[in-house]
């Protein structure tokens, strides 16, 4: 069995064994299917639709992008009375913000039909949706091996060691330090662009998936949430052996000076309620959203695989790198994550790369070869 296929294995493994594993920790056999499907395959698709516009503007030549579309709108303004009404009655029914994103998908989408026949508009289809799939089915493997986890493990045990190591790699200072010191320096709008930041991650996520299986095909694609997958599988692994769940916990006044209007705050006060529910073997109706992994920041891991898939195209990357950068920022300033799991975040995301993907050995040949 090759490497890059482990992935494939190391899921249908964890879904074979999920079963007894829930039944042992008297943990439900069941998911929040409407909360979770609305989440991903609505709001997720529709966001990371307009992120991969995004992409697709910045890292493609104009010539291959934008000026086909320009020059068909010329052809037949009444194109563009018809956009005008439709941006007007999505303004009026959802707000500016919403309405843009959905002209804009909607835009994309008429472009795609414009631009392909039929049976490569299925061929784009089925790039797309199988690797979304996957991506879904091996979520819902995480948020359920990561129920059982804390269910069998204290998710603070280590969470004074984690401050310990903060402690040393930020000079004698933690992350609360950082963002107590942000809460009096900044206004609230701050910490709301920090979250905008934070959340908007995963449309990374979503937009490059869409990205490489127009321009790279299902293949590269399934590839790219491969990695991603088996980045969350081993950090399942390292989860389990070091379980801590972030410096909100440990701060002695974070609740109390912390912006409680910050959605963060009412995660964080949630994750910690459910953690110890679940160590505490407190019954619950379904699987949902909670996730409780701290150790590594996939909020970091991620981004990297990100990076590495989009590297031909590096107005991507340094359009994403500057993004990224925001991005520690935001975790630091709204104390999701402490500072080493961050620095963990490049090695995990390094295994499921060499791992997972035959052009990393074909870089590396290179590379050897130049030097020689």
């Amino acid at each position: 069995m090759k490497p890059r296929y482990w992935h494939y294995w190391i899921s249908l493994l964890l879904l074979l064994a999920i079963v007894p594993l829930l039944r042992r920790e008297n943990l439900p056999l069941k998911f929040d299917w409407i909360t979770l499907a609305i989440a991903y395959w609505v709001l997720l698709a529709a966001q990371s639709i307009f992120v991969a516009v995004l992409l697709c503007l910045i890292g493609l030549p104009t010539d291959q992008v934008l000026r086909p579309f320009v020059a068909r709108y010329r052809e037949t303004p009444l194109r563009l009375l018809a956009l005008f009404f439709f941006l007007a009655i999505l303004v009026a029914l959802t707000g500016w913000l919403r309405a843009i994103v959905l002209t804009v998908n909607a835009l994309a989408l008429l472009e795609l039909f414009n631009r392909q026949q039929m049976q490569d508009l299925r061929r784009t289809a089925a790039a797309i949706l199988a690797p979304a799939a996957y991506l879904f089915f091996g979520f819902l493997m995480v948020l359920a091996y990561n129920n059982v986890i804390v269910s069998v493990r204290f998710n603070f045990a280590y969470d004074p060691a984690m401050a310990a190591i903060d402690r040393w790699l930020l000079h004698g200072h933690n992350v609360w330090e950082f963002s107590h010191w942000a809460v009096q320096t900044f206004p609230l709008s701050f910490f709301k662009a920090a979250e905008f930041v934070y959340f908007g991650m995963f449309l990374q996520i979503g937009a490059t998936l869409m990205f490489l299986a127009l321009y790279e095909g299902q293949k590269r694609a399934l590839q790219f949430i491969g990695t991603i997958l088996l980045s969350y599988y081993v950090a399942l692994l390292l989860f389990y052996i070091w379980p801590a769940q972030g410096p909100y916990f440990l701060c002695p006044a974070h609740f109390s000076r912390f912006p409680a209007s910050l959605q963060s705050y009412t995660i964080q006060k949630t994750l910690i309620r459910d953690a110890f529910a679940r160590w505490q073997h407190t019954p619950i109706k379904r699987i949902s959203a909670d996730y409780f992994i701290g150790f590594p920041c996939m909020h970091l891991v991620q981004p990297i695989v990100v990076l590495w898939f989009l590297r031909p195209w590096r107005k991507l990357v340094v359009a994403l790198a500057a993004y990224d950068v925001v991005l520690i920022i935001a975790i630091l300033m709204i104390e999701m994550h402490y500072a080493v799991d961050m620095v963990a975040a490049l090695p995990v995301a390094a295994i499921a790369i060499v791992i997972t993907d035959v052009s990393f050995k074909a870089v590396s040949t290179s590379l050897s070869t130049t030097q020689t």
